[in-house]
């Protein structure tokens, strides 16, 4: 897989969801919570501001993050789910 995000952009592997929650119950897929961490996999190059000048992303490859539950887009790649999501939907960096 080779995908780079443009402009602010940013690729997100989201955490696998626990299956089986203590006490054995089993969740079923239509009832459980969308993750709302994730692993930076790819960043893009950075927003342009109006004047031209370049401002980098505060984020890299490797970090984990939390992000809005609703955030980004959902995509598939060789059978595997992730988000593009803006910077500005990231809320923070875990670690």
């Amino acid at each position: 897989m080779k995908i780079k995000p443009l402009s602010d952009r940013i690729l997100v592997k989201p955490k696998e969801v626990e299956e089986v929650k203590k006490g054995g119950i089993i969740i079923p897929d239509t009832a459980k919570e969308k993750p709302q961490e994730g692993l930076v996999i790819e960043v893009g190059t950075g927003r342009i501001t109006d004047d031209g000048k370049s401002v980098p992303i505060s984020v890299k490859k490797g970090d984990k993050v939390l992000y809005g539950k609703y955030s980004g887009t959902e995509i598939t790649i060789d059978e595997e789910e992730y988000l593009i999501m803006r910077e500005s939907d990231i809320l923070a960096i875990v670690g």
